[in-house]
């Protein structure tokens, strides 16, 4: 059994003002987008150079945090949306959603292709494999701050974390409990998931040439799969609970479309190139 080491969300303190841990690991994701952006533009034959990725970077940057924010209010947060219009700005307490930053990232990259001449696929295939190690960052960070906790488990890697914060997980226990039962630290599972393994799946993917929407597709089809099978140990929002069979889950109701997307880009992608006898990225 583990125990949850309390770090304090707030890496730096100067004054009034407060550097939290949290955007730390955004502004970690970003620089390693750029940085292995820059690389994969000095590849034979690529179509990318340096001023081309530093753009795409702060499109995507914007879309991330734009998109991730405001889904994360409108999937999981309406109620206090609806409350305090202003909350949506407090992205220091956390509360980014995947599948809306996805979201903003998709019509950042449209507006960037637009405005280079590239197909969208061509540029979304670029980014895909840079993606991961960015979402590490960001569970890394959901872990520090202490959110996104599993369901109560009795593996040697369970993890226990104090009631002072997470008292939900509490509740039903003897009054002036210290620590909650042992959890699965879900946060962490998606990082190896979501960060390490998708990451190798697509860096190795894409190494070789690939039909346009082919390297998209593995993306979509791989994190959907990964994120859908996490779910299963995480608990749902409190406010939202179970949407239907008493285990199926927003994230992965939001999720499906993901996998079966995916799916769909890689069947086209390899038809496309088939019918055409060649196979380019």
């Amino acid at each position: 059994m583990l125990s949850y080491p309390q770090i304090d969300p707030v890496a730096l303190s100067l004054g009034p003002l407060e550097v939290h841990w949290y955007g730390l690991m955004y502004l970690l994701a970003f620089a390693g987008v750029w940085m292995l952006g820059r690389y994969r533009a000095t590849r034979p034959g690529s179509e990318w150079n340096a001023q081309m990725v530093d753009d795409v970077v702060f499109y995507g940057a914007m879309g991330t945090i734009l998109g991730g924010r405001l889904g994360y209010m409108l999937f999981y947060g309406l109620g206090q949306l609806l409350a305090n219009p202003l909350s949506v700005l407090k992205i220091w307490e956390g509360g980014m959603s995947f599948h809306g930053g996805l979201i903003g990232v998709m019509a950042a990259l449209w507006l960037f292709g637009r405005r280079r001449g590239l197909r969208f696929w061509r540029v979304t295939d670029f980014i895909a494999p840079l993606v991961p190690p960015g979402l590490l960052a960001g569970r890394i960070g959901n872990f520090i701050n202490g959110e996104l906790w599993g369901k109560p488990t009795d593996l040697p890697w369970g993890m226990r974390v104090p009631c002072a914060k997470l008292g939900e997980y509490c509740r039903g226990l003897p009054p002036g409990s210290e620590w909650s039962p042992p959890l699965h630290a879900s946060q962490l599972y998606e990082a190896a998931l979501e960060g390490l393994v998708l990451f190798s799946i697509l860096w190795l993917f894409s190494a070789k040439p690939r039909p346009t929407m082919a390297v998209s597709g593995m993306f979509l089809m791989c994190y959907g799969i990964f994120r859908f099978l996490v779910e299963f140990v995480r608990l749902p929002d409190a406010h939202i609970g179970y949407i239907a069979f008493d285990w199926l889950t927003m994230g992965q109701l939001l999720t499906l479309p993901m996998i079966l997307i995916g799916a769909l880009l890689l069947a086209l992608a390899y038809r496309d190139a088939s019918s055409f006898g060649t196979v380019k990225r």
